[in-house]
């Protein structure tokens, strides 16, 4: 233990920084950073996002603009943030060819198993009591896991765990992008990691070739309004008919971008069991899933982050992919069925529309 005192010493400092990245590691993440919480460079960059309205629904993003560009003033007198990245891919099925048969769902891997937030800001906050009680300093600190106005990608480029790519996603050399953020911000004068070399994703579009939507206006610029994750996701509304046929079998979030990113020939399982897929949500048919009503939806996504949009968001969703799938009389019935049963207008609209295009 550290003598308590006001100040700690850099060799301190220098063997508290070692040991958070031990504690990250036996907490399962593969990799910790620290930075300081200067964002000053993004600025420009989210306020241009901001002003093409390129965030969509997402108003919560200007709301908090000021606190996400300013780390300090959320958690105040914070001078440093340890970033933290878990591994959460399970290769129990091939991607593509879920991808490839109409009749199958396709759910963003992140979601196949257990909801990380909870899972990860537990473990942040156990890291966190550690630092506290081995500086024996009134510290002031806390973890974030995607549940404040924070610019956690920013942040963990600056600590080294990796560069912000062209499809807006952290990627490291050795791990890809199939991985989940956190930190830890606090008042510790910790020493600051050094960043990624800056041979970044050269002259490589694959990303942005694959969007199915052409949600990319350029390197670095997402326009969620046509993202499928945004619009499966954070969007209520009625899906643009445009898009529709886009979307294809994605019911849920959309990995095309990193599907196809080279950098993810490296990424490796996680070692995380409860990153894998519950239900068979990994592979399972497009009819299955819209068989579940109100109680199964509820009971089958209890821990899942799919829960949060909801039964009929969920629904929705499946609707536009069976409008995209083969044509069957069990697919017919199904949605005929659903459609003689709700009285949600948003729901129906999307089972109507599925309906013509198989007539």
């Amino acid at each position: 233990m550290i003598a308590g005192m006001n100040i700690l010493k850099p060799t301190q400092l220098m063997t508290l920084a070692s040991l958070i990245k031990q504690w990250g590691a036996e907490q399962g993440f593969a990799q910790v950073g620290i930075s300081d919480v200067d964002v000053s460079e993004h600025q420009p960059h989210l306020q241009a996002w901001l002003d093409k309205q390129h965030h969509g629904d997402m108003t919560y993003m200007q709301r908090h603009q000021t606190l996400r560009n300013h780390p300090e003033q959320l958690q105040e007198g914070a001078l440093r943030s340890i970033s933290f990245r878990m591994e959460y891919r399970h290769d129990s099925t091939d991607i593509e060819d879920i991808l490839n048969n109409p009749d199958k769902a396709y759910v963003s891997r992140y979601a196949l198993g257990r909801d990380y937030h909870k899972l990860i800001r537990k473990r942040l906050a156990s890291i966190a009591q550690k630092i506290s009680e081995h500086s024996q300093l009134n510290l002031n600190q806390r973890a974030f896991v995607d549940s404040a106005p924070v610019l956690e990608r920013a942040l963990a480029e600056k600590s080294g765990l990796g560069w912000i790519g062209k499809n807006t996603m952290l990627i490291n050399p050795k791990a890809g992008s199939w991985f989940f953020l956190g930190e830890i911000l606090t008042d510790l004068e910790l020493p600051i990691d050094p960043v990624q070399p800056s041979f970044h994703c050269g002259s490589c579009t694959a990303c942005l070739d694959a969007c199915p939507t052409d949600a990319f206006v350029g390197a670095n610029q997402l326009d969620a309004r046509k993202c499928i994750s945004y619009l499966t996701i954070e969007y209520k509304g009625s899906i643009p008919l445009e898009l529709r046929p886009l979307m294809g079998n994605r019911i849920y979030g959309c990995d095309d971008c990193q599907i196809v990113c080279p950098w993810n020939k490296f990424s490796p399982n996680s070692a995380i069991n409860d990153f894998k897929a519950r239900h068979q949500l990994d592979d399972i048919s497009l009819l299955e899933l819209f068989s579940w009503n109100k109680t199964q939806f509820l009971k089958n996504t209890e821990g899942s982050p799919i829960r949060r949009i909801g039964f009929e968001q969920w629904q929705r969703n499946i609707a536009i992919a069976l409008g995209n799938a083969n044509t069957s009389p069990a697919l017919i019935s199904a949605l005929q069925d659903r459609l003689s049963q709700s009285s949600n207008l948003l729901l129906n609209e999307h089972i109507q529309w599925a309906l013509l295009q198989h007539n």
